[in-house]
């Protein structure tokens, strides 16, 4: 049976409901999994009217009662949206608010295995934070509700799989955060999270922090001292990892297929190669051909995939419906992906 995967609406005053609608469009989606709807129901017909499409919305008590069929959307509704009040393309404490109730939602439905996976549409940082919740993003707020110390962001664009030491802090703060108990974690953590994509024996490379990885020594000496020692115990836990690989060739071996998995130093180290390879923009068109990507967070007890981009509050609520639903449509594939490779362990 196709896995049921809970989709959070994000905020309301972004593009998330337009992306949803138009991904819910698709024979691709249906043919992969159950989609479930976690919104708000006057906020989802937003959607569809913006996109231009004639679904059905079925609000649903529980996830029993979905059809899970292209035409209707079915969602558990929170009715927690004020339509008449929202400002579109603005952060705002009504949207920041529902959105982290959303995902609550879909978390604990995933806890209580109700679901077998979620996949989140972007939230905003200032609408969370302006709502009350202080929390860098969904990766941190997930990993709180689960309990887990363990965890880490993994992007996905194509063959390109990278996980991150570190993420929403200062480029100053990096150096002092790259310890080898953290970058051990950190490689455990995208082992894991590669082989419950599928991959028996994930091949790891692990960059360096410093230019050449510091050209023994003369750049730094975070290399020798902290990065090395980490991957000399990994591989003593029996994982296949090389490194430090210098940051400048470690993606591009990857994208070549030496290695199942990077793991980065830090956010934009990571982020640039994956979107670099999963976004395309068009100067004669003025648009972005394909916004291409994943972004999920790995050590959960649970299946989390997202979106690799943000709430693009300048194209929400737009009349001709220009929000690109591709790496939406790449983030539910990969949750159904993940959890039918969870669903055969647990029947093996």
């Amino acid at each position: 049976m196709r896995p049921l995967l809970a989709i959070t609406m994000g905020d309301v005053a972004g593009i998330g409901p337009e992306i949803i609608a138009k991904a819910l469009n698709t024979d691709e989606v249906y043919g992969v999994c159950r989609p479930l709807v976690i919104g708000d129901a006057d906020a989802m017909n937003m959607g569809l009217e913006v996109a231009g499409l004639n679904l059905a919305v079925k609000k649903v008590d529980f996830p029993t009662d979905g059809l899970y069929r292209r035409g209707t959307i079915d969602m558990i509704s929170l009715d927690n949206v004020d339509t008449s009040s929202l400002i579109m393309g603005r952060p705002q404490s009504m949207a920041g608010k529902a959105s982290v109730e959303f995902v609550l939602k879909a978390a604990e439905m995933a806890m209580r295995d109700e679901v077998d996976g979620m996949v989140t549409a972007p939230l905003n940082k200032e609408a969370m934070h302006m709502a009350g919740y202080k929390y860098p993003g969904h990766t941190e707020l997930l990993a709180e509700l689960a309990h887990t110390q363990d965890y880490a962001m993994m992007l996905i664009a194509g063959n390109l799989r990278v996980v991150h030491i570190t993420t929403h802090v200062s480029l100053r703060e990096v150096p002092d955060l790259i310890t080898k108990d953290r970058v051990f974690k950190k490689i455990r953590v995208a082992h894991e999270a590669t082989r419950s994509l599928g991959f028996d024996r994930p091949r790891i490379g692990v960059s360096g922090l410093n230019p050449h990885s510091g050209e023994g020594g003369l750049f730094g000496r975070e290399e020798i001292e902290v990065i090395a020692p980490a991957i000399d115990e990994a591989r003593k836990a029996g994982m296949i990892v090389e490194g430090p690989v210098p940051p400048d060739t470690v993606f591009s071996k990857a994208v070549g297929g030496i290695y199942d998995v990077v793991v980065a130093m830090y956010h934009d180290q990571g982020h640039i190669p994956v979107k670099l390879q999963g976004f395309r923009f068009d100067e004669a068109t003025g648009k972005w051909e394909d916004v291409s990507g994943v972004n999920m967070t790995v050590g959960l007890p649970f299946v989390r995939t997202s979106v690799d981009h943000g709430t693009a509050y300048g194209k929400a609520g737009r009349r001709e419906g220009t929000a690109n639903p591709q790496s939406l449509i790449d983030a539910i594939k990969t949750a159904a992906q993940m959890a039918d490779v969870r669903l055969r362990k647990k029947t093996a």
